[in-house]
């Protein structure tokens, strides 16, 4: 029972233990992933700060490394998983199996306890009659006991089927009523032994109980104990979870803390984009004016960009140097956690320190977990807000640069500046920190080497003294071997001492060299600081030298911008003068006229004046009619009143004048002289004016060639408009000729014009010396514009280098877009990898299906295969025990079908598996791919994000040139006023301009507008490409059910046609056999019978194969239908195809990888479709071959059976051809999938390789470490080698002079042994003169030999002895010279003894440095540990310390509270005495309220009197007592007045005591408030003073401390000093090295001031060069002035045709443009045409290698046919007049055979067989002609009759004249013709089985025999390329059902009206069936 239950407790602990170590394991797994997590974070915090491409190849390594993390989680999860389960069902078993032992045994227990019980009880009642004082445990613990084991006996133990928990629930019942028991069992026998003793003695009661007592006592004890035991494991577990929650809520804020880091990100990524956007959006007029500044501003930001990234560089190496400090201290605490090792080794060794070690261990343990926790946390918080830090300091950056972008530079740079020098002083504070972190650890180290070399002494001691007592116990007579054993011990613990002070001073070195590093890199980081900071003050001065220029080209633009404005103020007068004198030319004209006029109508009617007056004033009338129109006409003009008073003025005149004009004529003659000569001036003055005009149309000639497109306009409207002033000069010149005409009419009408002339003459006059006036102006003007022309000049030039600093920009920013270009068709290969994997692992998850389904299948034909078997069995097993070889073979062949069908199962099964994997890692692949997507479209927003910026910068352009085009244009207008006819069209070419800026605009929002569209088009086509994938992912699943269908159909037919060959073979054979015998009448019967169950067969054959014709049309309809389905979709495809070329001519560059791989896409999908279709046409064509041959078997099956063995033979030939097919297939798709696993495992390594190249990385850094260390311990080591070699060499040479010593002693003792065999002939003196020189030889030898060898006296002492032995006995010499040769043999061997201890102390010595080795360990770790505690106790101090300052500051601020409380309170008594003071008056006016009551009461009371009063006067009245009325009247009037007057007085006193109330209450209400202030400020007083005493206690405890503490460290102080000077040394040296490299920076230094000294003089002296050059320019203009005003008139004739050339160019250039802008588009078509016509040359190059491919078919396949048709030819001239001999034989045997009365019956079985009719038959039995002949005629040409269809050959006219062989031969063929062409089976025929297209064809069968000559000779019309050529896939039933033969069975009807039929081939007797199906399968 004990071992049982030991054992199943065992058990369960086991699985528990498993349980719990899975839980820790899982626990263990969630921390380390936990950890991951965080380091994770970290490394994702610091690498945020870099740029876009670093962050996603960093989240794509860590994503890959937590999936592979996660994954081998998962999967040892999973194992862990299954194990748990199948080791809990196997114990579940176990527990189940053992439950109905334990319910056995539970109740065996219930019985003995039941009876223990009994015997209990029994024994107590025996125990109470004793008498027992206080003897006996009362029986309530047994009856408790018993009660409490049968209350918790479970009940139920009735259900089989139990849990886990209720099994662990009965074993620990079980375990406790096994433990009750045994208790019970004690009690019993206590009891038994209390009566024993009772019955024996009484006396030892008491000592019983009391023993009782204490046994309760020890069960009470145990019972507390294992409660404390609970309690305790509780509290751990509480403890345990508390830790885990911790761990949790860190982690948790850890990721908060991230996620919150990562939105920050995203969100200072937002305000730089919509900063970057929010430029954009700033208003266009300070864009207008602030742009070249912008520009010029960029390349600074460029340069302080990349400044900034230096910066960053820098910073990132001061960070990589504070990791690399932080790895050295790590390292020192490594060495600490050593030392504390040792340490503790050595504290448990010593046994004085053991109560001390005992005491402080767990502290220092728990210290040192802390201490390493919170170093953790102050790291990861450290690091986390380093990086935090850095974020801040680059987004800060960013915003600064943003600000420099508009135009805020001195604030961005200085707010840059300082907090550049606020990270320098944050990091230089940090590398102080990590400095005076290390020279604590250097002290402490020092610290901890002192006290390792006290104990390190004291253990020698000890070892030495230990070593010294157990020598003198063991040997006396070894303690000088032993002492020189500690000497040599002595010493190399001196060399250890050495060795190890030499290691410390290394350790120092190392300490000064890492100090020295940090040194230096403190004095780095100085220079780079001031060089940092030269370079800020070099920018800033750069900067404001830039606001300078800024400032100066500001002033110059609107000099410029003033000097325009007048130019046009100038222009403007100009154009107004010639108005002017344009107005006086006409009008001048006017009046010549009229002058002419008068003069003509005076000369001929001087009678006729008034007519002639009228006349004039109609004239008049019409002039100014015409002079408004015009006026109309030029709107804007200046002078329209002028002009109208003048021509008033001048009508008054002509009435005046006509009066005086015979006086005036006279003198008309000189004043047109005059006027002719003042004509001439005014042309001259024009001239003049037109030629400074046109010089100054030269100069902006010259001008405007430099400037852009849209000043090139301007010049061509400068152009027409000088052109409009040549035909003003020649209208100038008409007009002067008209003038020189009508001058010289009016001479000679001078006489009678005088006197208006003269009046005319005066105001022309006037006139002139106006235009001279405006000629003076015009003058001024002109030089004004001269000297704004200049201006212009420069201007023009200033923005002629802002517009090629603007290209440059331009360009840049091309080549910027180009590398983002190269960059996205980067991503979007990968994208086509990863897409294409994609593909893959779709056609993978397709194969995994089809290989599902078609496991399916094979499972199912496995079931039909083997009840195939099982029925075989049973026929074997019915049948005869003869079996058939074909039977056997059928049975093994399918066995062998069956066993290679299962290894596909499995290698399916395997496959699947396998796929499963790819699909999980296509998964990965997905996951990644949707990552990489997403990037994209980032960087594509991005990269829109900057052509939106671009295009509205070109717009902003735009609209600038735009305003300028329009100011100019309105220049222009002003100018073209008068001419009406070229201003329209110059508005034309404005709205040409207009339109053209217009279209950019246009094209602008097209462009954005196409990318829209782009993306949906994109979006359209992968929709429509899914769901094709989808139907032709249908398509294959009905596909392969038509397939397995098919199949299933072909193996039950075959299967059926089989055992229905056997039957028709064992039949024939039967018959064969019957037909030999001679019982004929028997045999008849017997056929008679055979043709009945003959016919019954047919029958079922019949209907088997009307079922299987229905399944084979549901099958060819539903195929028909997917072709039409494919059909469509091919022409979906072809459209889809037409839209994408479509689609890629008009996309941009940056989409047209995406639509190219689209189209490849669907030209990859288009091949797997024609691929899928061919192999669907391959196997329609097996399929109708298999069907043709079944059906035709069917037939042929009753003429022969050898056919029909053939085609199986056949059948499984193609079968393994199959099967071989489907091998290859198979291999093909292994060879695929290895390449894609071998690929998929490349990538696997790749990345693997990745993180080792990582890794591997880090173990170089930790080798070199490792590196450093071992080259030391290996220098260490050489120095101990050393040491050894000296003491090898000294005991080698002790070994030499013992060998000599020994040597002389052997030659002593060979003297010896001659001399003592002569003494023994001599006397006993002569012995004794013998012994005396021996002695004397052996003492000189012995005095030799003292100092090396002791124990050679005793054997020279014990020679001694035998020799005097010998003297006295001559018998014992050959003794005395065996013990000689014993004693030299120990000699040797004492020797070798010291060899052997020699090597052994060697071994020791080896050892003892071993654990020496150990030993300095172990005291690195305890100094280690000192060092934490150290640290620790620094760290308490600094934590009491800021405790200390907190509390000051605590005071400080419960002070200001108290008095913001003292205040509070203030503000509140006020407000309570405001309030009280107000109730006061609310109660004073209540008083007032209460009197005025009483008052109106006393009134009514007195009201009342009065009445009672009146009415006892009317009374009295009534009485007559008036005079005592009046008297008690008064008196109660008098009474009235004095009760009011007591009554105020009353209520007077009332008010003022109650005043007084309030008053004292609120003098005690103050008391009492004040009194609990002074209450409350006690308290807080004393609450104060203990805590500062309390304080000043503490602080005083650490002061004293603290002295404590710096008296230890002034002593270590005190050695470190000493070690420093020695140090000194080195730090001079290395100081010695640092200044020469100063001097050579300084060097350095002088040498690159020198170059800018040099640049600068450089500068200056070009700048004086400038200055020299400025002024020779001037001079230079001022010679070109001068010639210009000289070659005035050379240049007028020159001008005009430099115009025209001008002209001329402007168009061409204008062409030019316009072909430049055709050309580019052209270029962008013939890019996408390129791209077009690549994918479709290499789509044209792989139709052409089909199409090659199919005319090589093709040419194959007609060479085929032609040699067929030779070989049919040959064979039809060859056998003619062959027929089948055995069928002949067989017909004419079986007649001659029967006997004659029934040969007509033979005749009538061979005419149903041949299917004659039965009245044919008869006829020819009843006819008199009977011969041989008649009878086959008949024979043969009767059996055409059964064929109603077949057209009669020209050879069967001559039927009765032709030979046997012929007439059977033309049978055959008109059985095997065919009626109808075999169908052709083209997609685009196809059509459903209710279409009317087949309805036609139905009802039109004769059309159909058009064909039938085409389709004889081989020639096929229609061809449909999906299918073979000789596919025959008819429906056997009529697919209309309407036709010629009715809606019958194909098969019940004649052949010919449906059925397709192969070319007839006569066959030899030879040739078999078999042979004639192979070639018809070939064709």
């Amino acid at each position: 029972m004990s071992s049982w239950l030991g054992g199943l407790g065992s058990g369960l602990g086991q699985s528990l233990g498993q349980v719990g170590g899975s839980l820790a394991s899982l626990t263990g797994q969630i921390s380390n992933f936990t950890k991951d997590m965080l380091m994770e974070g970290t490394e994702e915090v610091e690498e945020l700060p870099d740029s876009r491409t670093k962050e996603i190849e960093a989240i794509h390594v860590i994503l890959r490394s937590e999936n592979e993390r996660l994954k081998k989680l998962c999967t040892d999860l999973e194992e862990k998983h299954e194990a748990s389960e199948l080791q809990i069902k196997q114990q579940s078993t176990s527990y189940r199996n053992q439950l109905q032992q334990k319910e056995v045994e539970i109740s065996h227990l219930k019985a003995r306890q039941i009876a223990l019980q009994d015997q209990l009880q029994k024994l107590q009642s025996a125990a109470q009659s004793v008498p027992s004082g206080a003897g006996g445990v009362p029986a309530t613990t047994a009856s408790s006991s018993f009660t409490y084991g049968i209350s918790h006996h479970p009940s139920a133990f009735h259900d089989d089927d139990m849990d886990f928990g209720d099994i662990i629930s009965s074993q620990q019942e079980i375990n406790r009523l096994s433990n009750e028991v045994s208790r019970l069992e004690s009690e019993v026998g206590h009891w038994r032994h209390i009566a024993q003793s009772s019955k024996a003695q009484g006396t030892h009661n008491s000592d019983q109980s009391e023993i009782c007592k204490l046994q309760n006592i020890i069960k009470e004890l145990k019972q507390n104990r294992s409660q404390e035991i609970d309690d305790h494991q509780h509290e751990m577990s509480v403890l345990q979870n508390a830790h885990q929650q911790k761990l949790t809520e860190i982690s948790r804020r850890h990721r908060e803390e991230l996620s919150d880091y990562e939105e920050r990100i995203e969100e200072l990524e937002n305000l730089l984009q919509q900063g970057g956007s929010g430029v954009t959006e700033t208003d266009h007029s300070k864009i207008c004016e602030m742009q070249k500044t912008i520009q010029v501003l960029q390349t600074e930001k460029v340069e302080s960009t990349k400044k900034i990234e230096e910066l960053e560089d820098k910073i990132k190496d001061i960070n990589k140097k504070l990791s690399s400090a932080e790895n050295d201290r790590d390292s020192l605490r490594r060495e600490q956690e050593q030392l504390n090792v040792e340490k503790r080794q050595l504290m448990e060794e010593c046994e004085n320190l053991k109560l001390e070690c005992s005491i402080l261990q767990p502290s220092a343990m728990k210290q040192s977990d802390t201490v390493t926790e919170r170093e953790r946390l102050v790291a990861q918080s450290a690091s986390v807000e380093e990086v935090f830090r850095l974020q801040q300091a680059l987004s800060d950056a960013e915003n600064e640069i943003m600000r420099l972008s508009s135009l805020n530079q001195d604030n961005g740079l200085a707010e840059d500046n300082l907090k550049l020098k606020m990270h320098i002083e944050v990091l230089e504070k940090e590398k102080s920190l990590l400095s005076q972190e290390k020279e604590d650890l250097q002290i402490a180290l020092l610290k901890l080497n002192d006290e390792y070399e006290g104990i390190k002494s004291t253990a020698t001691r000890d070892i030495s003294l230990d070593s010294e007592l157990h020598d003198l116990r063991l040997h006396l007579e070894a303690k000088e071997q032993e002492l020189n054993q500690i000497i040599s011990e002595k010493e190399i613990l001196i060399a250890e001492i050495e060795e190890l002070d030499r290691q410390n001073q290394e350790a120092t070195k190392h300490m000064i060299l890492i100090k020295d590093q940090l040194s230096k890199q403190q004095s780095e980081g100085d220079s780079i600081i001031g060089k940092l900071k030269q370079d800020l003050n070099e920018e800033k001065k750069r900067v404001h030298q830039l606001e300078d220029d800024k400032m100066d080209i500001t002033k110059e633009l609107d000099v410029q911008k003033e000097k325009l404005i007048q130019s046009e103020v100038v222009l403007n007068d100009l154009r107004l003068t010639k108005q002017k004198l344009e107005d006086k030319v006409e009008s001048l004209i006017d009046q010549l006229n009229e002058s002419q006029k008068s003069n003509v109508n005076i000369q001929k009617e001087n009678l006729e004046l008034k007519e002639h007056i009228r006349q004039n004033e109609d004239e008049l009338s019409r002039i100014s009619s015409e002079l408004t129109q015009s006026l109309n006409q030029d709107s804007g003009s200046n002078f329209k009143d002028n002009l109208l008073k003048e021509r008033e003025a001048e009508v008054i005149h002509l009435k005046q004048s006509l009066s005086e004009l015979e006086q005036l004529n006279e003198n008309l003659k000189k004043v047109a002289f005059d006027v002719k000569m003042e004509n001439e001036k005014l042309v001259l003055a024009y001239e003049d004016l037109m030629h400074q005009l046109e010089e100054s149309i030269a100069s902006n000639k010259q001008l405007s060639l430099e400037k852009n497109t849209i000043v090139e306009t301007l010049k061509m409207e400068k152009g027409e408009i000088e052109t409009e002033l040549c035909r003003a000069e020649k209208r100038l010149l008409e007009e002067a000729n008209k003038y020189e005409k009508t001058i010289e009419e009016l001479s000679n009408a001078r006489n009678l014009n005088a006197s208006a002339l003269q009046v005319e003459h005066e105001r022309l006059i006037k006139l002139n010396q106006k235009k001279d006036i405006e000629i003076a102006e015009l003058k001024k003007n002109i030089e004004r514009m001269d000297t704004d022309h200049k201006e212009t000049k420069d201007i023009l030039s200033s923005s002629l280098e802002e517009q090629k600093q603007l290209t440059q920009l331009i360009n840049e920013k091309e080549i910027f877009i180009e590398k983002l270009k190269e960059r996205s068709s980067k991503l979007q290969e990968e994208l086509d990898k990863y897409s294409e994997a994609l593909r893959k692992n779709e056609i993978l998850r397709q194969t995994i299906e089809e290989k599902d389904r078609s496991l399916g299948s094979m499972k199912e034909e496995n079931n039909h295969l083997q009840e195939e078997l099982e029925r075989f069995r049973e026929q074997q097993s019915r049948t005869a025990p003869v079996a058939d070889p074909k039977t056997l073979d059928s049975v093994a062949e399918l066995e062998s079908e069956v066993s290679q069908l299962n290894m596909i199962k499995d290698h399916l099964e395997e496959e699947i598996k396998h796929h499963q994997k790819i699909i999980e890692d296509q998964n990965q692949s997905k996951r990644q791919l949707l990552q990489s997507l997403q990037e994209q479209k980032k960087e594509m927003d991005e990269f829109r994000h900057q052509h939106e910026q671009m295009n509205a910068t070109h717009t902003q352009l735009f609209l600038e040139k735009d305003e300028e085009i329009k100011s100019l244009q309105k220049t222009i207008e002003q100018i073209k006023t008068r001419f009406h006819e070229e201003r329209q069209d110059i508005q034309t070419d404005n709205s040409d301009i207009f339109q053209e800026t217009k279209v950019q605009s246009l094209n602008i929002e097209n462009g954005s507008e196409k990318h829209d569209l782009s993306k949906a088009e994109t979006e359209r086509l992968v929709k429509g490409i899914k769901e094709r994938e989808l139907e032709i992912k249908l398509l294959n699943e009905k596909n392969i059910s038509l397939t397995k269908q098919i199949d299933q159909l072909s193996k039950d037919e075959v299967g059926k046609l089989t055992e229905i060959i056997q039957q028709k073979d064992l039949e024939i054979q039967a018959l064969h056999a019957r037909i030999s015998s001679t019982s004929y009448t028997q045999d008849v019967v017997y056929l008679q019978q055979q043709l009945q169950a003959y016919a019954m067969e047919r029958e079922k054959v019949f209907a088997v194969l009307n079922e299987k014709t229905r399944e084979n049309s549901h099958l060819k309809t539903e195929y028909h239908k997917m072709m039409d389905i494919i059909a469509a979709k091919e022409a979906a495809l072809i459209k889809l195809q037409d839209e994408n070329k479509k689609l890629s001519t008009r996309f941009e560059s940056s989409g047209q990888d995406m639509f190219r791989e689209t189209i490849q896409n669907l030209s990859r999908i288009i091949r797997e479709k024609d691929i899928e279709i061919d192999a669907l046409s391959q196997k329609c064509q097996t399929l109708l071959a298999v069907l043709q041959t079944s059906s035709t078997g069917n037939e042929v099956g009753g003429v022969n059976s050898n056919q029909f063995e053939e085609l199986l033979q056949e059948r499984d030939k193609l079968k393994q051809q199959v099967k071989k097919m489907e091998e290859w297939k198979q291999q093909v798709m292994t060879t695929v999938q290895n390449m894609q696993h071998e690929s998929a495992q490349l990538q696997e390594e790749l990345h693997q390789l990745q993180a080792q190249v990582l890794v591997d990385s880090d173990n170089n850094s930790k080798l070199q470490v490792d590196y450093t260390g071992l080259i030391q311990s290996y220098e260490q080591n050489e120095t101990k080698l050393k040491n050894f070699g000296q003491e090898l060499a000294q005991v080698q040479h002790s070994i030499g002079q013992l060998c000599n010593t020994k040597d002389l002693l052997l030659g002593k003792l060979d003297i010896i042994s001659p001399q003592l065999s002569s003494a023994s002939l001599l006397t006993p003196q002569s012995a004794e003169s013998l012994r005396a020189g021996k002695s004397g030889v052996l003492s000189e030898s012995s005095e030799l030999l003292q100092q090396e060898i002791e124990e050679l006296r005793k054997s020279l002492q014990e020679k001694d002895a035998t020799i005097r032995t010998l003297q006295e006995n001559n018998h014992r010499l050959s003794d005395s010279i065996a013990a000689t040769s014993e004693l030299e043999k120990k000699e040797h061997e004492q020797t070798d003894s010291e060899i052997k201890q020699l090597k052994e102390k060697q071994d020791v010595l080896q050892k003892l440095l071993k654990e020496k080795d150990l030993l300095i360990k172990a005291k690195s770790d305890q100094l280690l540990s000192s060092n934490e505690n150290f640290t620790n106790k620094v760290n308490e101090n600094e934590l009491l310390r800021q405790a200390v300052t907190n509390l000051k500051e605590r005071i400080l601020i419960l002070e200001l509270d108290i008095g913001k409380l003292k205040g509070e309170n203030e503000k509140i008594v006020e407000t309570s005495r405001g309030k009280e003071t107000e109730y006061q008056a609310l109660q004073e006016t209540n008083m007032k309220f209460s009197m005025m009551l009483r008052e109106k009461e006393f009134e009514c009371h007195s009201m009342k009197e009065k009445a009672l009063a009146f009415e006892q006067l009317l009374k009295e009245k009534e009485q007559g007592k008036t005079g005592e009325l009046n008297q008690l009247l008064n008196a109660v009037k008098s009474m009235q007045e004095k009760t009011v007057v007591f009554q105020q007085e009353r209520d007077q006193v009332m008010l003022a005591l109650k005043q007084k109330q309030m008053e004292n209450t609120a003098l005690q209400n103050e008391v009492q408030h004040l009194r609990d202030k002074e209450f409350r400020s006690n308290q807080e007083l004393e609450r104060l003073r203990n805590h500062l005493l309390e304080s000043e206690d503490s602080y005083t405890r650490e002061a004293l401390a603290a002295e404590d503490r710096e008296a230890k460290l002034r002593k270590k102080v005190t050695v470190l000093e000493e070690k420093l000077v020695s140090s000194s040394n080195a730090m001079e040296n290395a100081s010695h090295q640092a200044s020469v490299q100063v001097e050579s920076l300084q060097e350095q230094l002088n040498v690159v001031s020198k170059q800018r000294d040099e640049t600068a003089l450089q500068l200056s002296v070009s700048q004086e060069q400038v200055k020299q050059y400025a002024l020779s320019l001037a001079n230079l203009q001022m010679v070109l002035e001068h010639f210009q005003q000289e070659e005035k008139a050379m240049y007028s004739a020159e001008l005009e045709k430099q115009k025209q050339f001008i002209a001329e160019w402007k168009k061409k250039a204008e062409n030019l443009e316009g072909k430049v802008v055709s050309l580019q588009e052209r270029l962008d078509e013939a890019n996408a045409a390129l791209d077009s016509a690549s994918r479709l040359t290499e789509q044209l190059d792989l139709k052409e290698e089909q199409i090659e491919e199919l005319k090589k078919q093709n040419e194959l396949r007609q060479e085929m046919l032609d040699d067929v048709q030779k070989k049919l030819m040959n064979l039809a001239n060859s056998s003619e007049g062959k027929v089948d001999k055995v069928l002949m034989r067989n017909l004419f045997v079986g007649h001659f055979h029967t006997p004659k009365n029934q040969r007509h019956e033979v005749l009538r079985l061979m005419g149903s067989i041949l299917g004659v009719r039965r009245e044919e038959m008869e006829q020819l039995f009843h006819d008199d002609q009977g011969g041989v002949t008649r009878w086959m005629t008949g024979w043969f040409g009767g059996g055409s009759k059964s064929v109603p269809t077949t057209p009669l050959r020209p050879n069967q006219q001559s039927v009765f004249n032709s030979s046997f062989s012929e007439l059977f031969v033309k049978f055959l063929e008109t059985e095997s013709h065919p009626s109808i062409p075999p169908p052709k089976l083209s997609v685009h025929d196809m059509k459903p089985l209710d279409s009317p297209g087949r309805r036609k064809l139905d009802a039109n069968t004769p059309e159909s025999f058009k064909d039938t000559a085409e389709s004889r000779s081989g020639r096929r019309t229609d061809v449909n390329p999906f299918l073979a050529p000789r596919s025959a896939a008819v429906p056997l039933i009529n697919p209309a059902g309407h036709g010629p033969g009715g809606p019958g069975h194909l098969l019940l009807k004649p052949i010919s009206d449906v059925l397709p039929t192969f070319t007839p081939l006569p066959v030899l007797p030879d040739n078999s069936a078999g042979v004639v199906l192979k070639d018809l399968l070939k064709q």
